[in-house]
């Protein structure tokens, strides 16, 4: 088992990446995306990418899912997959199969990134020894985070991002209102996601008796960024407030002065308009606890696929 190639593969709501570790390497190759929707189950994406990749004997796969994995069945929240763990260990040849939600896996991965795989946002600096945080919106919110213990990091397993939004102001308290209309809960995932830009947008063209248009997240973004809506930017513009107020809660509740690390498939798109976005400010609007925020460093992610190298230390922890 220790000469055969490892399988891992980062599953979202879109899109699932594929890739093979070496035996002996925290370095994923021959890595393939592919929509999930054209293939029927995650089995059938797996013999495909391997077929691919020229059959090659593996014996051990860490897959990472967005969703919580509580027992064998596995279904995605935002995707169209649902699986067996162990049906499909068996359909897979495998000795081991480990399955991890998809922001612990970005977790994991934290700690190998390059300097100039992140893009610092705003000041502060990491604190060593400390927990750190990760939040990252894309087809959902991810929520995650390492927990220092014993010379090594634990990540955190949680579903932080179906926490209650929580609104800092009337104008963002008046979007919750309308969105109260057509959800019992408005999740913080309902604002900071690709769904969330959606949602953002015709909140705010309804707020101003304004017919919305029937925009994609992409294109809401691309509106923004060119200045060419008044309401795309608008919506932009309380997605990123709304990311600094949640990211800050995370901060606080695990105490992660080590740092925050946004991922995720939408922030990361913004440049550096995020940084000049009011992210920053809002993150340190925390009362009494301001001070405590502001040494907080928050970095973006610019790495293309860290969850595939944080699903590799999976091997190495199962030894």
């Amino acid at each position: 088992m220790t000469n055969a190639m490892r399988l891992v593969v980062d599953i979202g709501g879109t899109n699932a990446r594929f890739a093979l570790v070496p035996p002996g390497s925290l370095e994923p190759q021959d890595e393939k995306t592919m929509q999930c929707a054209e293939f029927a189950s995650l089995e059938h994406a797996a013999r495909h990418y391997l077929e691919q990749c020229g059959d090659p004997a593996v014996r051990e796969a860490a897959i990472d899912v967005a969703v919580d994995p509580i027992g064998d069945f596995i279904k995605l929240t935002n995707g169209p997959w649902a699986f067996s763990i162990e049906q499909t260990r068996r359909a897979l040849g495998l000795d081991r199969l480990q399955i991890v939600n998809d922001f612990t896996a970005l977790a994991l991965a934290v700690p190998t990134l390059r300097p100039e795989e992140l893009q610092s946002v705003g000041g502060g600096a990491s604190v060593a020894g400390t927990p750190l945080a990760v939040i990252g919106p894309g087809t959902g919110l991810g929520v995650s985070g390492l927990i220092p213990a014993a010379n090594r990091y634990v990540a955190l397993k949680g579903e932080g991002g179906h926490t209650a939004f929580s609104p800092m102001n009337e104008r963002e308290a008046s979007v919750l209102r309308w969105l109260q209309q057509s959800y019992d809960h408005v999740s913080t995932e309902r604002v900071l996601s690709g769904m969330g830009l959606e949602n953002l947008y015709q909140a705010l063209c309804a707020l101003d008796g304004i017919q919305p248009k029937p925009l994609a997240p992409d294109k809401i973004t691309a509106a923004a960024l060119a200045s060419a809506d008044v309401q795309c930017s608008a919506a932009v513009e309380m997605f990123c407030a709304i990311l600094g107020t949640a990211a800050a809660n995370l901060v606080v509740t695990i105490g992660a002065r080590a740092g925050c690390y946004i991922g995720g498939g939408i922030v990361p798109r913004l440049g550096d308009y995020f940084a000049r976005s009011p992210f920053r400010s809002r993150f340190e609007t925390k009362g009494r606890f301001s001070a405590y925020v502001a040494a907080v460093p928050t970095y973006v992610i610019l790495a293309q696929t860290p969850a595939l190298r944080g699903l590799a230390t999976l091997f190495q922890d199962a030894r």
